[in-house]
């Protein structure tokens, strides 16, 4: 009897579910759990995820479509605001360039900012703006052997051979 009721109880369920909840400018999977699906997103990663669920008093198990609009709206409020219930030190923008202000980036807002950042450097031209510019490594990896733009490594001793080739038998015209 048991299965029969679990079976009747499983398409309620699917009818229930949202596929994909917005956050933040982006789509999170309503398929998986809320500790998964929040920390797919940009600027929130696994252990700032399970806290927005505690703080929201949510399951991080809990599948994340399957949350009631009450419970959806606790997730998508903090995860949004998240500045305002963690402290400074966790959030991923302190002290603002422009503003001076502690804030959290979530969704695209990160990588806009990102590429803000980049132009600013490439328009003062810092060391690291400059590194920008010229598409060079910009974190002081080592450039000696890696990173090379060009297709050729090491000398091509045919063409040198060819080259000097045609020297001599332009010499020898002469």
């Amino acid at each position: 009897m048991s299965t029969e009721e679990s079976q009747d109880d499983s398409p309620e369920e699917e009818e229930d579910l949202q596929y994909f909840v917005r956050i933040g400018g982006a789509d999170l999977d309503g398929t998986k759990t809320v500790e998964r699906s929040l920390s797919e997103l940009d600027g929130i990663g696994t252990r700032t995820a399970r806290l927005v669920a505690e703080k929201a008093d949510v399951d991080k198990n809990a599948t994340f479509g399957l949350l009631d609009e009450g419970d959806l709206d606790a997730v998508v409020d903090i995860a949004e605001n998240l500045e305002d219930h963690v402290p400074s030190w966790m959030t991923n923008r302190q002290n603002d360039f422009y503003s001076g202000e502690t804030t959290h980036l979530v969704g695209t807002d990160v990588n806009e900012k990102r590429r803000h950042d980049i132009n600013r450097m490439k328009i003062i031209e810092s060391y690291k703006g400059v590194r920008h510019k010229r598409g060079q490594k910009v974190r002081g990896q080592r450039t000696k052997s890696t990173g090379r733009s060009e297709g050729t490594i090491g000398v091509n001793v045919e063409e040198i051979r060819e080259e000097m080739a045609e020297e001599e038998a332009a010499g020898d015209e002469e």
